[in-house]
């Protein structure tokens, strides 16, 4: 598996509080990488039938136009210089964004909600997304990015060395140092010893990353990652580890509702679990900011 390194950054919006921080976010990762950022909003309408509702059809459409509008101008404001671009997509969000992951280098999403009440909204693609997306999703949390370093989880999966990839590249980009860290449910010389192996073998694949901090920590996975992000900048992992099929696995899923921090969960290039059909219904229509 291969992180993508061509393609926009995408960040998803709906006008709330939460996808403000993302847009924020998604600014500053497209101007530090030199893309372009596409700001998507997606046009579902209850009803499909013809006609139905015909009259109130404009006026939502030229409200969700704004939200798009608004949201360029955010980015705009937050980051000069950044390229923003706007775009309005007929869809059901989950939809929308995996379809728009295949051909980006991050898909970035709001987080504030969930990580409040740990409980989703009806409706919530993030899930789908974080755990079905083409390339790594960036969860925002808050209006501003905590200082800290970069913290990047290992688990001994395919998916958490390219988790500690991303974290080397993006500490680079960040000025920040960067910790790696492994979990393990009982303290002890052989499981300490295997923890060590474990970092040595996914450090060894990311020879450029120096200066590296190593932390084994001991408790439960899940909630263990979440106090020791507290203190950092941004963690990244894995959506899943090496026996979680194609859902979102325990601890990510802990982390995604739990967390404080910016998250990344990390995908590569891959074939999802299953097929993700185009957006349907009008094209997309493309708002410059």
């Amino acid at each position: 598996m291969q992180i993508p390194t061509q393609g926009p950054v995408v960040v998803g919006v709906d006008g709330s509080a939460p996808s403000l921080a993302a847009v924020r976010l998604a600014a500053r990762e497209a101007l530090s990488r030199g893309r372009s950022l596409h700001v998507v909003h997606a046009f579902t309408w209850p009803d499909p039938r013809p006609g139905a509702g015909g009259a109130d059809y404009a006026p939502a459409r030229r409200a969700a136009s704004r939200i798009v509008g608004e949201a360029v101008a955010i980015a705009q404001r937050s980051t000069p210089g950044v390229d923003a671009r706007g775009q309005l997509v007929d869809g059901p969000a989950g939809r929308v964004l995996l379809q728009l992951s295949r051909s980006a280098v991050l898909l970035v999403m709001g987080g504030d909600a969930l990580a409040a009440t740990g409980r989703l909204p009806p409706g919530s693609p993030l899930p789908e997304v974080v755990s079905q997306a083409w390339c790594p999703v960036a969860v925002a949390r808050g209006p501003r990015p905590p200082a800290g370093p970069v913290l990047a989880a290992l688990d001994g999966s395919a998916y958490s060395v390219l988790a500690l990839r991303f974290a080397a590249e993006e500490a680079s980009r960040l000025g920040r140092p960067v910790q790696v860290v492994h979990v393990i449910r009982e303290n002890g010389v052989d499981a300490e010893a295997r923890a060590g192996r474990l970092i040595d073998e996914a450090l060894a694949a990311v020879p450029d990353l120096s200066g590296v901090r190593r932390r084994v920590l001991i408790g439960g996975p899940a909630e263990t990652l979440v106090r020791a992000s507290r203190r950092a900048g941004l963690i990244v992992l894995g959506p899943r580890g090496a026996r979680s099929g194609g859902h979102l696995g325990a601890v990510a899923d802990e982390v995604l509702r739990r967390g404080s921090v910016p998250a990344v969960f990390v995908h590569g290039g891959r074939i999802p679990s299953r097929r993700v059909p185009p957006p349907p219904g009008r094209a997309t229509r493309a708002l410059r900011g």
